[in-house]
């Protein structure tokens, strides 16, 4: 009885850890890479980055781009289709816009500088509801390096994993002890 104890407060320990590393939030550079919120050289390449990802509740959408010459609109899906720019539903002119995906559901963006959208500058973002969601799936989009790495040394995706073997190696190491 006492080595079942033992073993099954680490297995909690890792559940605990391996679900909350599940429900962190990405962060994705629009585009898959830096200055991608520009006019493509395909109309339809920011949208087909967009449906290369699988996006969630609490993603991070980077738009980086020239402060001094374009501009991010949030747009209702007909400002989108038509590049309609006069009534945005929120506007950001910072050069390195950060958005949090807050809920499920498409979200469309359009360039402010003149021109842009019909060129292709718009992106279509549609973000899975929480009950659709892949529990189990990577972390990472198998497509080119579409989420951004964090400040430092670039190993997102690693860290998680970093922890379930450290977690993994102290429970075994635990295990072996009281044997």
């Amino acid at each position: 009885m006492a080595h079942l104890k033992v073993f099954t407060l680490p297995v909690l320990v890792s559940m605990v850890i391996f679900s909350s590393i599940n429900a962190e939030a990405r962060q994705f550079v629009v585009g898959g890479k830096e200055n991608s919120w520009e006019v493509p050289t395909c109309p339809s390449q920011l949208n087909q980055w967009a449906q290369g990802n699988r996006f969630q509740v609490g993603d991070i959408l980077i738009f980086k781009y020239d402060k001094n010459a374009d501009s991010v609109l949030e747009a209702t899906k007909e400002d989108y289709a038509g590049c309609n720019t006069a009534k945005p539903l929120k506007e950001y002119k910072d050069g390195d816009t950060k958005l949090k995906l807050e809920r499920s559901g498409p979200y469309y963006f359009i360039s402010g500088a003149e021109g842009h959208c019909q060129k292709g500058q718009k992106l279509e973002v549609v973000v899975m509801s929480e009950k659709h969601s892949p529990k189990g799936a990577p972390s990472a989009p198998t497509e080119a390096p579409a989420p951004a790495p964090r400040a430092g040394n670039g190993a997102t995706g690693l860290r998680g994993g970093f922890w379930i073997v450290l977690v993994g190696l102290g429970s075994l190491t635990v295990m072996l002890l009281m044997a």
